[in-house]
């Protein structure tokens, strides 16, 4: 019986200040040492369960657990993604996309401009907490923007994620209150492309 399986927190690839104005370090400590922490620690807690009661030969309320581990593991995934896909401004953070990827989202969107539009409105009109995804449909060799809500509903099985933006208030209120349609507009100034490219072409490979 395997024993032990554990999940890690990441570390930022910058300090807890380098985001600032745009994310400031209270804001970045909290979302990233609390909440982060928070759904490793449900994963890791989970697994946990399933190790006693498989050991013990015990019942389990399999349902119960299986959406708990898909809405906790689907978080710490999308926030490891997330964290990577910033960069410090005035860096390699902001800008616009280049290379492959510019061509990528020109061929599918028309302009850099109309992908950062369609972009923008899919994070502000997420329902409730969730993310706004850029992601590649591998079959079909296109980009798409989606919505997830929570961390776990809506989204397409098997599309390689590129770009994620979380949209729950934990991510934003402390520096924007109930103003999402200000952080994501902050968000344009620390995204890291280079990151972001890496991917694109990890999937297309």
């Amino acid at each position: 019986m395997t024993e032990n399986i554990f999940y890690s927190l990441p570390d930022l690839p910058y300090g807890y200040k380098d985001l600032e104005p745009y994310i400031s370090e209270n804001q970045l400590r909290i979302h990233h040492d609390k909440h982060h922490q928070g759904y490793v620690d449900s994963v890791n807690a989970v697994f946990e369960i399933f190790r006693k009661a498989r050991e013990e030969n015990s019942d389990l309320d399999i349902k119960s657990f299986l959406k708990t581990l898909s809405f906790n593991m689907s978080g710490h995934i999308l926030h490891s993604l997330f964290w990577f896909n910033m960069t410090p401004a005035g860096k390699s953070g902001g800008g616009e996309p280049k290379e492959h990827l510019a061509e990528a989202i020109i061929q599918e969107f028309g302009s850099i401009e109309r992908f950062r539009k369609e972009f923008t409105e899919a994070a502000n009109s997420v329902e409730g907490s969730g993310w706004a995804v850029l992601a590649i449909d591998e079959n079909a060799k296109r980009l798409i923007i989606a919505q997830i809500e929570k961390h776990n509903v809506n989204f397409y099985p098997n599309f390689r994620i590129l770009m994620v933006l979380d949209v729950w208030e934990h991510a934003y209120y402390l520096d924007y209150q109930n103003m999402r349609a200000k952080f994501t507009d902050a968000f344009w100034n620390i995204v890291n492309w280079q990151e972001i490219e890496e991917r694109f072409n990890r999937a297309k490979a």
